[in-house]
């Protein structure tokens, strides 16, 4: 089996005057939530071999906060996740599908899109992954990802 670890940002602070979106730091709420996924990740014994991040400042501070927990693992920031649609993000998780765990940090509504997409086959108005919330799907190791291939193993929210 495979799985696909994905984590929505954290709770963010609203732009300032001028502030770019990519910009966002995350709130005080936000870093307690980020620290509590990371110890959710450990307890479940879900640490990821390799993790793709969007460029954001959010996600970039949600995946150190979570590294504080789960230790150091191959990361990478990937440009393409900042506002991907289901598609973007299946076709960069299926650029690493020798990964047995891989996590992909970013935004909805591609996560919470792709979560349902991958699980029951249809993203339609799917509106169930809330910030710093996790998803974790199995599939079998050898299949691409297409809609309706994965199991929805684990879902956690702070």
């Amino acid at each position: 089996m495979r799985e696909l670890i994905l984590l929505r940002h954290a709770h963010a602070e609203s732009a300032t005057a001028g502030q770019a979106d990519l910009d966002r730091p995350l709130s005080a709420e936000g870093q307690a939530e980020a620290e509590a996924a990371g110890k959710w990740l450990v307890e479940q014994k879900l640490v990821p071999d390799c993790v793709l991040c969007s460029p954001s400042r959010r996600t970039r501070e949600t995946l150190e906060a979570v590294m504080g927990a789960i230790g150091y693992v191959e990361q990478k920031v990937d440009d393409s996740i900042y506002e991907a649609d289901p598609g973007a993000l299946i076709a960069l998780a299926d650029r690493h599908a020798d990964v047995d765990r891989l996590m992909l940090v970013g935004h909805n509504p591609g996560m919470e899109q792709l979560a349902a997409l991958l699980h029951s086959g249809q993203s339609g108005d799917y509106r169930g992954m809330p910030p710093c919330g996790v998803a974790v799907l199995s599939m079998p190791r050898d299949v691409p990802l297409e809609p309706g291939v994965a199991r929805l193993s684990a879902f956690w929210w702070p």
